[in-house]
């Protein structure tokens, strides 16, 4: 349980950065945010690995296993896609190293926005919470082990459908946020377009 609890501290906390990871104000800012993500998403995943060895070890029956199965799944989007995706963002803010105070470009801005990165995070963090509750065994199977739409088993059913709700929000709010920070990218190369275009005739 304890396991689980610091399951769910590592993944809401890296949900959090990873929200204003675009918002950042300095590439130098952005650069530190960026590590600390992927030091906390190394951390979740040593979780992970920590959960079913402790169960092991432990006397009696545990849980914790099966409950950390559900943050799993949104964490191998993290370990696969959101950190090589960080580890781009890292390295465009290292760029600017010699001048940690220089504006963010749109380029970086709209890369450190992009929906693989904050939302599987965010993903994670809100499955760890379900989580939580299962781990301790409070919401479990229906003794006739037919899954129940009232009581305790009816509240795990409603908070995993809210959940799968929450995400798929998320990851609307995430492309929606990222598809604003695009077309900022391509702006200055259109300005540069219309420049030639005015030169030659």
């Amino acid at each position: 349980m304890t396991l689980i609890g610091a399951l769910a501290a590592v993944w809401l906390t890296a949900g959090l950065l990873a929200d204003g990871l675009a918002a950042a104000s300095t590439a130098h800012s952005m650069r530190r945010r960026a590590g600390l993500l992927t030091v906390l998403a190394g951390a979740g995943a040593a979780l992970f690995v920590a959960v079913p060895v402790a169960t092991a070890l432990l006397p009696g029956a545990s849980s914790a296993p099966v409950a950390a199965l559900l943050p799993a799944v949104p964490a191998v989007v993290v370990l696969t896609a959101g950190l090589r995706k960080l580890s781009w963002v890292r390295r465009g803010a290292g760029a600017f190293a010699t001048a940690p105070q220089a504006p963010v470009p749109p380029a970086l801005r709209a890369a450190a926005a992009h929906p693989l990165i904050a939302a599987p995070l965010q993903a994670t963090g809100l499955a760890a919470i379900v989580a939580l509750p299962l781990a301790a065994g409070l919401l479990t199977p229906s003794a006739d082990e037919v899954p129940a739409t009232t009581g305790i088993p009816g509240v795990a059913g409603l908070a995993i459908t809210v959940v799968a709700v929450l995400v798929t929000v998320i990851g609307i709010r995430a492309a929606i946020r990222h598809s604003r920070l695009a077309p900022l990218v391509l702006a200055p190369l259109d300005r540069v377009r219309q420049r030639a275009r005015a030169t030659t005739h």
